[in-house]
C-alpha cells in the first residue's frame, strides 16, 4: 500500500486500504492475529465479490466498471499462493470416488478440506462433477 501511495496510484491505494480494513475486521472477529490461511480466505472472498460484480456490471452493460473490478481481481490474485494443480485435485477426487462415495455433496465434503485456501471451490466442484459423470 505504501508503494501505491508513493506512486500516487489512487485505485491501487483504495483497493489495498479496503483489503486491509477487511483483514482488520476479520482479526477483530477472530480475536487473534490472523493465520496465513485466514488471510488467504479474506483475499479469496474479496476476489469472489469482485467476480460477482464483474458479472453484474457486464449484464448491465457497464464495461468500464467491469474492467475496473477485473483489474482489481488480477492485483489481488498476485497475493494468493500458487494454485493447486488440477491433476492433484482430480487424483484426490478419484480417491474419494474409489472409496465408494458417489454423492456430490459427500465428495465435496471430503475433498474441500484438503485444498482449503489453496484452490477455488468452483474448480473443485467442476472436477468432482466431471469425475462423477465419468465414473
Amino acid at each position: 500500500m505504501t508503494d501505491a501511495r508513493r506512486a500516487q496510484d489512487k485505485p491501487r491505494t483504495l483497493l489495498f486500504s479496503t483489503v486491509i480494513a477487511a483483514l482488520r475486521n476479520r482479526e477483530l472477529e477472530a480475536g487473534h492475529a490472523l493465520t496465513d490461511e485466514e488471510v488467504v480466505e479474506v483475499l479469496r472472498k474479496a476476489i469472489k465479490s469482485r467476480r460477482e460484480s464483474v458479472e453484474q456490471y457486464t449484464a448491465a452493460a457497464r464495461q468500464d466498471l467491469a474492467d475496473k473490478e477485473a483489474s482489481e481481481i488480477s492485483i489481488l490474485e498476485q497475493y494468493l499462493p500458487p494454485a493447486v494443480d488440477p491433476a492433484e485435485i482430480r487424483a484426490a477426487v478419484r480417491e474419494v470416488l474409489a472409496a465408494g462415495t458417489k454423492d456430490l455433496g459427500k465428495v465435496m465434503g471430503a475433498v474441500m478440506p484438503r485444498f482449503k485456501g489453496r484452490a477455488d471451490g468452483k474448480v473443485i466442484n467442476q472436477i468432482v462433477r466431471e469425475e462423477i459423470q465419468v465414473g
